[in-house]
């Protein structure tokens, strides 16, 4: 258990550095075609670089475009143009610990609450301060414990 939020918490030490990247915006045209007409390269000569013809390199320009290019392409042509390949995911949340607090939490409520609703139907009803300190009991558990269900 420790270990898996070890690995979390590395995991969100390199996803927050990804974070100032998140509002710039791929090139209409990808990144590809920007940087080539930026160093004022020809198909040929990225071509060339390549080990293949003017007309694949306009090929992988459209998917790069379309967004059905492999990372194993981006790498290559990254590294025949003397750059590295940046790649990641940045939760929404901002960090993996924040995804899980907030699904803990979603999930606590669901289960508070349908419990809460068959001991109303005994004449059994919580308070709202119960409930609250219940769904905060059950979501603490849920993280410490992380069950498969978190997900589902």
């Amino acid at each position: 258990m420790k270990t898996k939020r070890l690995i979390r918490e590395q995991l969100d030490k390199k996803i927050i550095k990804l974070h100032v990247l998140e509002d710039i915006a791929v090139p209409p045209s990808g990144w590809i075609y920007a940087i080539r007409q930026a160093l004022s390269m020809s198909l040929r000569q990225l071509g060339q670089k390549l080990s293949i013809t003017p007309q694949s390199v306009k090929e992988i320009e459209e998917r790069e475009k379309n967004a059905t290019i492999s990372i194993k392409v981006l790498k290559q042509v990254a590294s025949v143009l003397d750059m590295k390949l940046v790649y990641g995911f940045i939760p929404k949340e901002k960090t993996l610990e924040k995804m899980i607090e907030i699904r803990a939490q979603m999930l606590a409520r669901q289960i508070v609450e349908r419990t809460s609703i068959h001991m109303g139907l005994e004449d059994q009803s919580n308070t709202q301060e119960r409930i609250k300190k219940a769904i905060k009991d059950k979501s603490e558990e849920l993280i410490k414990e992380m069950p498969r269900i978190l997900w589902d």
